[in-house]
């Protein structure tokens, strides 16, 4: 591949990401801040990445993949989205807020798909070559946490400005995207029914008990994952955390560092030690939140933040390569279709809901009472990891 393909790709995916994580980390701690939202509402607020998840499939598959080419559509809502986070910075109460924050995610979550349609149409061999063009999406989330402690908006109640970056940066990349490589619509001419964009053929897989429990494991695990993405901002601001933001970017470093050792472990544990890791992990890492603190016991909230790289490759990663092994060859897409439908649409908005209720719940006078939040996650990963211990049954693939 040359090397102006790489780097325009590789910017494509930084800044996909670096839009993403300009604003969500620090969104619950916006909303309390700037807008006082209550719990309830911020758990809505988060809600609008399922339900952008939810929508996407429909949105790339009914339009995207049969009239549009795929960098069109993606500069198309990149500039919309621009507009909708600079909106959103003028609104004073959650009223105003959420239906901007609900029409943009419904914008962003297929842009996700349709980077990756980009980069693969170019491709020469994906298996090899995509990996250090994905990786700069994680480098692109990573530096807009380290741009929001640099400049200390979370202790100066200045918030707003991540989504002002964020809509700058989304105003690059839509304009950038028309200059991407023509990337024509796949299903043009091709009849697409609503079966294929949500991959019900995949359903089958269902009927295999292990794989059954997999995925009702991976829709329960998604509870616990929402808790961090929608509490875990607030809570360090709210214990006095300085730059939290920046030091929450230290659990995408460990993702990208367990990410490249996952074919290691994946081959010497087998996938249900590996799944059961990671659920182990997610436990761990929310009683570390609950007992530590900003000053003698920061360690434990260190070591909680950098145990992300395990809870997440080593559910979430583990599991699409289960999947990639379960289906056929004739499901595939559909199949990794329907377990992200189930996990970031279904899982985690019930997950989003769990949490801004039970955070609701310990609300004190100043602040939340966080030890007694963090173990209900810690309680719901234990007993994921206990059903799945003694449900699930691994039948070792050969390679």
């Amino acid at each position: 591949m040359k090397t102006s393909l790489t780097i325009r790709l590789s910017f494509m995916m930084f800044l996909e990401f670096f839009i993403w994580g300009a604003w969500f980390v620090t969104m619950g701690t916006y909303l309390s801040q700037t807008i006082a939202a209550s719990d309830v509402q911020n758990a809505q607020a988060y809600g609008t990445q399922s339900l952008g998840a939810i929508l996407a499939p429909f949105i790339i598959g009914l339009i995207a993949d049969r009239y549009f080419a795929a960098q069109r559509i993606l500069g198309a809502l990149h500039l919309l989205g621009a507009a909708l986070l600079f909106w959103i910075t003028f609104q004073e109460d959650f009223s105003s807020f959420y239906p901007l924050i609900l029409i943009y995610m419904i914008l962003y979550m297929p842009t996700l798909a349709l980077v990756n349609s980009v980069a693969f149409r170019q491709l020469a061999d994906p298996e090899k070559e995509f990996a250090r063009i994905r990786v700069w999406g994680t480098i692109g989330w990573i530096l807009a946490g380290f741009v929001i402690g640099w400049f200390t908006w979370e202790s100066q109640g200045l918030l707003v400005n991540t989504f002002r970056l964020a809509a700058v940066a989304s105003a690059i990349l839509g304009i950038f995207s028309f200059f991407l490589p023509e990337t024509p619509p796949g299903s043009k001419g091709k009849d697409v029914s609503i079966a294929d964009i949500i991959g019900t053929d995949a359903l089958k897989l269902l009927k295999d008990r292990n794989y059954l429990i997999f995925f009702i494991a991976s829709i329960l695990i998604c509870i616990p994952l929402a808790f961090y993405y929608q509490e875990a901002n607030k809570f360090m601001n709210e214990i006095g955390v300085e730059q939290a933001a920046g030091k929450m970017a230290f659990g995408q470093v460990s993702e990208i560092v367990f990410m490249l050792l996952i074919p290691f472990f994946f081959r010497k544990f087998g996938v249900k030690v590996m799944l059961l890791i990671g659920m182990g992990a997610w436990t761990l890492r929310y009683i570390l939140f609950g007992y530590g603190n900003a000053e003698d016991l920061m360690a434990f909230i260190y070591l909680g933040i950098i145990l992300h790289g395990i809870c997440y490759d080593f559910f979430f990663v583990t599991g699409q390569i289960y999947t990639e092994q379960r289906a056929g060859e004739n499901i595939k897409s559909s199949a990794q279709g329907l377990i992200t439908l189930a996990t970031y649409g279904v899982g985690m908005y019930i997950g989003f809901i769990v949490a801004g209720q039970i955070t609701e719940k310990f609300n004190l006078e100043v602040g939340h009472d966080w030890q007694q939040i963090w173990m209900y996650p810690a309680g719901i990963a234990a007993a994921v990891l206990l059903l799945f211990a003694v449900s699930f049954r691994e039948k070792r693939v050969k390679s």
